[in-house]
């Protein structure tokens, strides 16, 4: 495994030091309102679903798309949270200030 001052060596010759104006500022700006955004709507994506299935009546067809979109937002949040980690591990194995909704 690594040490620190290998990764510190390995960041300062990539360019992932954060400059000023650097890509890498952005990206941990931008991260956490791109996940609370996608959370809302999958959260609104849910009441939906929810709604439809009380207002489908015992419909079969009705049911059946309730039931789709309750699946798609169950995966939507599997892949929500994994990226999130994924996100999480990859900006801390490069050395960057991993800082996400904190």
């Amino acid at each position: 495994m690594l040490d620190r001052n290998t990764l510190n060596t390995i960041n300062d010759n990539a360019g992932l030091t954060a400059i000023p104006g650097s890509p890498v500022l952005l990206l941990n700006a931008v991260i956490p309102y791109i996940y609370g955004v996608v959370g809302i709507v999958l959260l609104f994506n849910l009441i939906s679903a929810g709604f439809k299935l009380m207002i489908s009546q015992g419909e079969p067809k009705g049911i059946q798309e309730a039931q789709l979109k309750l699946k798609n937002s169950a995966i939507g949040f599997i892949i929500l949270f994994t990226s999130y980690w994924i996100v999480k591990l990859v900006m801390q194995f490069l050395g960057i200030d991993v800082q996400l909704f904190m």
